[in-house]
């Protein structure tokens, strides 16, 4: 009979990971548990992803706020530091702020505005227009910001994160300054060691400011990406992609999990005979319609997956063929005829007009942000999810 059924995403639950977990095998165990438990079958190219987050668990990847201090002081002089383009997170930010305050005299904070660089908002866009702000080429005080627009509690936290920022560098003995601006060299009129703290345009951020003669620029991937005093670390991210763990310290993004991934890639293969793609997926990459909040604080999707993942969809858009190659056809004729061109569709679809509409991103960040949506943020407890036929077209 013929399947009836595409691509199917299960979260899968598995026991709480702790620090020195076999991670690789409670990941293997749990997806093979489900199957039995559920009744279904494991197929080849089928995937298996793994949340970063007890990945770095089960490596102890944390660190204190004293390592994040010991690292800023180190790197950028413990005196006056310009922080810039920092997203606005408790989660995300919040506890990196309070080493990195720990560790200068002075912080002088940058906000990007109308919002951050993952759309978390100051501002609105109106509220700009209404003032007759420019926000590619304005400067705006802390005072400024207050008499022009008041408080702007965040729609979904309720947290004035102005107020909140500040307070918290207060908090931890540092003078705190803060300004609104979009150009990354206006810091250079309050300070000229900087930390630049944007994710997915660090580098351009940095390459400019050295160019606008900045003393001292240190990304925040550059900060922890050693141990300090046996702490954890990510030698490629840094804070990037880092979570709040307690008050005091922080998991960082994995470390290199390439070898867990094909681990366990290779023990499914010795137990269901089957070729099963593996991952490890952090935030996925969409946008939020109504909060404007793009999702993506993570510097990459998946940091780590087996090499069956890598590349993009080649895909025939059927509304297309449909519509315009066969569309004096219809019933068994046209699927029969759409099935045949699927068949004979070419190795390499870009330019091609069959293919428009169809999603030119890479596999590992289509399926990594199914898998986020999948396993949630909140209390699901399936930090593990078996994506199955995604790979299928009409003719499988």
């Amino acid at each position: 009979m013929e399947r009836k059924i595409g691509t199917v995403s299960r979260g899968v639950r598995c026991p709480i990971i702790r620090e020195g977990d076999d991670i690789a095998s409670i990941v293997v165990n749990s997806v093979l548990e489900a199957a039995e438990s559920e009744g279904f079958s494991l197929r080849d190219r089928d995937v298996v992803a793994v949340t970063e987050s007890v990945v770095a668990r089960s490596q102890g990847n944390y660190a204190s706020v004293d390592a994040i201090a010991k690292d800023v002081k180190n790197k950028l002089g413990g005196e006056t530091v310009g922080v810039i383009f920092p997203i606005l997170s408790r989660n995300r930010f919040a506890i990196c702020l309070k080493g990195i305050a720990m560790g200068a005299k002075k912080v002088v904070l940058m906000l990007n505005y109308p919002s951050d660089e993952v759309g978390n908002a100051l501002v609105s866009l109106d509220q700009l227009d209404e003032a007759g702000i420019n926000p590619y080429t304005d400067v705006l005080t802390e005072a400024k910001y207050r008499e022009l627009f008041g408080k702007n509690p965040h729609p979904f936290t309720n947290v004035d994160y102005v107020q909140y920022y500040g307070d918290l560098i207060r908090s931890c003995g540092a003078e705190a300054e803060i300004i609104l601006a979009n150009d990354c060299r206006a810091i250079l009129d309050f300070a000229d060691c900087v930390l630049n703290c944007d994710i997915h345009s660090r580098a351009r951020t940095k390459r400019i400011l050295k160019a606008a003669g900045a003393k001292c620029v240190v990304g925040l991937d550059e900060i922890l990406n050693k141990s300090v005093d046996g702490s954890g670390y990510n030698e490629k991210y840094g804070l990037l992609g880092s979570n709040k763990s307690t008050e005091t310290t922080i998991k960082l993004f994995p470390h290199e999990c390439f070898d867990m991934v094909e681990t366990v890639q290779k023990q499914l293969k010795e137990r269901t005979g089957k070729n099963i793609e593996v991952m490890v997926y952090g935030d996925g990459a969409f946008k939020d319609p109504v909060g404007k909040i793009w999702e993506l604080a993570d510097p990459v999707v998946s940091p780590a997956y087996t090499k069956g993942l890598e590349g993009t969809p080649n895909e025939l858009k059927l509304k297309y063929l449909a519509d315009n190659d066969f569309a004096d056809l219809k019933g068994d004729e046209l699927k029969a005829a759409i099935e045949s061109a699927i068949r004979e569709k070419d190795s390499d679809l870009v330019g091609s007009m069959a293919s428009q509409g169809t999603t030119p991103r890479r596999l590992t960040d289509l399926i990594g942000s199914l898998c986020d949506l999948t396993s949630g943020s909140g209390d699901k407890g399936t930090p593990i999810v078996l994506v199955q036929g995604y790979f299928d077209n009409l003719t499988d």
